[in-house]
């Protein structure tokens, strides 16, 4: 796609608002919470496991991570903390004209509606707590770009909301109960997506700290970020040591795959250090990711 000869509003420009490439870090969680799910329902018949349920739970996950990029692109946009021209990351749309401010107020206002009518109906298979459920996702969505992001408080929303939340509630949904297997799951996918925005503040961090925004790599500095990433794999392949514990010794064995991918991004985020040539290391924790989320979910489904 050529970023150059976007026309304002047309469908490439929503393409790239939307950023369909964080997807992954939405559909992830879901996967691991639908796999063991699926796993642990077989000892309650094969009819437990409900499709509609888990559809659902997916389109929410999805939606609500679009709504979170749009809400990203304008208020980073309305704060003038998204320049152009020192901008390292991809390029956003309010920033580029791409997509009119306005546009992306009514996008946001439709995203944010469009996931609680498709969130609603989870209440019929989950209960009334869906309902709180919901509107924390939704507050928070909002909470983190505007505030939460700017006190180092970034790194802590992903682990509860697309880790402890997502994996949770999705198993809860299928069967009405929780396991310390599954919260320890959640736990590591939540370490695993972290290290998505980890990447990503590390290559800002200069802007970041010029701009007033506090996050976790600016705080901890640029040599403890680079272990902290390094550690975030590592502990996450270590928690996943409960699905041996539980008989389910390939979801613990095939995420090795995925520590050795992290480990060369983590090698190579250390020799670029800074600049945009650090979007490559961006581009493999996404990918690092959905391995991850392949290789436990497979794991736990043979």
């Amino acid at each position: 796609m050529d970023e150059k000869n976007i026309k304002q509003d047309s469908w490439q420009a929503w393409l790239l608002a939307a950023r369909p490439k964080t997807l992954t870090g939405a559909m992830v969680p879901v996967m691991i919470g639908l796999a063991l799910a699926w796993t642990d329902g077989k000892e309650y018949g094969d009819d437990v496991f409900n499709t509609v349920a888990a559809i659902l739970c997916a389109l929410f996950a999805m939606i609500m991570q679009i709504d979170a990029n749009f809400i990203n692109d304008f208020y980073d946009y309305a704060k003038g903390n998204d320049d152009a021209e020192t901008r390292l990351g991809p390029l956003r749309a309010c920033t580029q004209g791409w997509v009119k401010i306005d546009s992306m107020k009514k996008a946001i206002a439709s995203t944010t509606i469009l996931a609680c009518l498709v969130g609603l109906p989870l209440v019929y298979y989950g209960g009334l707590e869906m309902i709180l459920i919901g509107l924390l996702c939704v507050v928070f969505c909002f909470l983190y770009t505007t505030h939460l992001s700017y006190i180092g408080l970034g790194d802590v929303l992903v682990l509860v909301f697309f880790g402890i939340v997502p994996v949770c509630i999705t198993y809860y949904i299928q069967l009405h109960t929780m396991t310390w297997e599954v919260f320890l799951a959640s736990i590591a996918c939540g370490l695993i997506i972290d290290g998505l925005l980890m990447v990503n503040n590390y290559r800002d961090r200069e802007n970041d700290e010029r701009d007033g925004k506090r996050t976790l790599v600016v705080e901890i500095g640029e040599k403890s970020a680079e272990r902290f990433y390094l550690c975030l794999g590592i502990t996450a392949v270590l928690l996943g040591i409960t699905f041996w514990v539980n008989g389910h010794v390939l979801a613990f064995v095939l995420p090795v795959l995925y520590l050795l991918l992290h480990t060369f991004t983590w090698l190579k985020m250390k020799r670029i250090n800074h600049g945009k040539e650090l979007n490559i290391c961006l581009e493999e924790t996404a990918r690092n990711m959905l391995v991850y989320g392949l290789c436990v979910s497979i794991g736990l489904l043979l």
